[in-house]
Parts: C-alpha cells; structure tokens; sequence
C-alpha cells in the first residue's frame, strides 16, 4: 500500500488536515511553554558567571535566544516554499511562504525587543549599531518587505511571485547573521553581542533554551496552518469545496 503525499499539494486536500493539525500544535506549545519556563526560572542558577557574570536579567535568553533562532529558520522556510513555488508553479506553496511570513515577523522583532532590554543591564544601552544587531533588524525588514510586497500587488500570481523573489533575494541575510555571531575571528568583528555556542553552556539552562525553541516551533506550526486555512478560504473562494464547506457551516 503506498501514499500518495502529491495529493496533499491540492489546497483542497491540505485544508482538512491542517486544521486536524492546528490542535495538536497549540496543545504541545503550552505544555512545552510550562516546562521550559518553568526550568528556566525555578530549575537554573540565580547568577550567569563566565566571562560576563550577569544576574537575575540572564533568564531572559530563554525568550531572546528560541526566538532569533525562529526568526532565521522560519525565514529560511519561507524561502523554501517561495522556491517551489516559483520552480512548480504550485499555489499551495506560495500560500505555504505567505503564511509563515509574519510569524517570522513577530518572532525577529521578538528577538529585537528582548535582546535590546537584555542589552539595556548587560552593555548600558538599548542598541549600538555592531554587524550583530544591524543584520537582525535588516531580517526584520526584508520579513516587512515581503508582506508589503505582496499586499501591494492586487493580481495574487504577480504578488507571488514578485515578494518570492525579493524573498530569495533577502536569503542572503541569514548567513550574515549567523557569521557576524559566530564570526570567526573575533578580534576582526568585534561587536557588543556575546558569540554563540552549545558547548560550554549549563545543562539546565541549555535544557530549558532548547524546550522554549520546540515551544516556538510548535507554535509556528500552529499559526502559519491557522493563516494558511484562512488563505486558502480567501484565495478559492469561488471553488466548488469552499462554496459547499460555507453552505455546510452556515446552512440556510
């Protein structure tokens, strides 16, 4: 017996099961939310030490860190499907990219506003203009590029494919970003932003990052398929499964 995943390239197919997805998804994102919260808060030292000792401010990475995490992996999605879509010329999968779109949006502002009140105890200010914070807001823009872009175009297919390839072009940005916080040599980009690394990271305080990622993860999921029914409803309005789902929810 063999299944057939082509058929769920249909937005016709893909709207049932997607919406049998969303509550699994929001369930596993608040049971993920307590238990990375709560070890973050209750389960980890009261002091950050190393070479930049920090108070009780540190815990904060646990919202900062899973969400500029978020805000380039989701963008590198939203590629993703704009390149199918471009490539197959499959609806779906421009619908797919639109979709997750403002998700990434909120997750790298997110990322921005919490790593600026970090920055606020940690460097004694809110924002210095260094390769690491620029590149971030730069991603923020191209998220805000895309959506003004394809709102801005009323023919849906030109829409498409038009913020697909200022989507592809902006792609660029994620590499940037990930080099400026893992540059290197340190000593040739120096910057306010500490470097990353698992490596020498506590146990419970990695735990607890990596549980708040999964948490935004699913709730990713969560959004972007509730987004995508919504688009789907919009776009095929004058199908005939859209017409007799309405008459079905709405009878007369």
């Amino acid at each position: 017996m063999t299944f057939n995943w082509f058929k769920f390239a249909s937005p016709a197919s893909f709207y049932p099961l997607a919406g049998r997805l969303i509550r699994s998804f929001w369930i596993l994102t608040g049971v993920l939310l307590v238990i990375g919260l709560y070890w973050g808060f209750f389960q980890t030292a009261d002091q950050l030490g190393g070479s930049n000792p920090q108070k009780e401010y540190y815990r904060i990475i646990f919202i900062h860190v899973p969400a500029a995490w978020m805000s380039m992996w989701l963008y590198i999605v939203l590629v993703f499907w704009a390149a199918i879509g471009l490539v197959f010329n499959t609806r779906l999968s421009f619908m797919m990219a639109n979709a997750v779109a403002p998700t990434g949006a909120v997750f790298t502002f997110l990322a921005l506003w919490t790593g600026a009140f970090w920055g606020r105890p940690s460097w004694g200010t809110y924002w210095d203009w260094d390769p690491r914070l620029t590149s971030e807001l730069v991603l923020f823009f191209m998220y805000i590029g895309y959506i003004a872009l394809h709102s801005a175009i009323d023919d849906t297919r030109r829409a498409d494919r038009a913020s697909a390839l200022l989507a592809i072009v902006g792609l660029v940005m994620v590499p940037v970003i990930y080099w400026s916080i893992n540059c290197p040599d340190p000593t040739q980009c120096a910057a306010l932003h500490q470097r990353s690394g698992l490596g020498k990271i506590d146990t419970n305080i990695l735990f607890s990052m990596l549980t708040m990622t999964l948490a935004f993860w699913m709730y990713s999921f969560a959004t972007s398929l509730m987004r995508l029914r919504s688009i789907i409803l919009t776009r095929e309005a004058e199908a005939s499964w859209v017409q007799e789902l309405v008459s079905q929810e709405h009878p007369q």
